[in-house]
């Protein structure tokens, strides 16, 4: 399959609302594309100061895909499992981590691939021994809201991204 060429957009998500609202949209892509997710897994990278929203929106693309009950920051745990459509939906925190050979070291490149999907805040701590996401989303402050700088890097990506902005836009073009 061909690399698509990288894709990059900028929201601004004026407060939690709108973070939680574009974390669902993103939600409904991935359940759009489950057939694609269980033949080649996806990967989501977020990146971010302390309190930038990473959980949240992994809290939102999990309920929009059905996980109900607390979804927690694996921060102190590193790794918070869920099911998601018979998928395994493995959510990383690598904020702990010291050196990025402490990913190597830990296992969990056996938790990414077909069948999967992996979001993993503080991707930047496992360096380059991390897979290459299908979409990485960068968070930071603005004003009271959040700036999402996304990138797509694989077709799922982009199809996933694409999917998501359609809804979004849809559902906040009243507001």
């Amino acid at each position: 399959m061909a690399t698509p060429s990288v894709r990059a957009v900028t929201l601004t998500l004026p407060d939690a609302a709108a973070t939680a609202a574009f974390g669902r949209a993103l939600g409904h892509a991935v359940q759009r594309h489950l057939d694609d997710v269980r033949a080649h897994g996806l990967q989501l990278n977020l990146s971010g100061d302390l309190g930038t929203g990473k959980t949240a929106l992994v809290r939102a693309v999990l309920e929009a895909l059905g996980v109900s009950g607390p979804v927690k920051s694996p921060t102190f745990a590193l790794l918070e499992p869920y099911s998601v459509s018979s998928l395994d939906f493995h959510h990383f925190d690598f904020y702990r981590f010291a050196d990025p050979s402490e990913f190597g070291s830990s296992g969990f490149r056996d938790l990414f691939g077909p069948g999967r999907i992996c979001a993993i805040e503080w991707p930047e701590r496992a360096g380059p021994r991390l897979p290459t996401a299908d979409l990485s989303i960068a968070l930071s402050v603005d004003g009271d809201g959040r700036r999402a700088s996304i990138t797509a890097a694989s077709h799922l990506g982009e199809a996933c991204l694409t999917s998501a902005l359609e809804e979004f836009q849809a559902r906040t073009a009243g507001s």
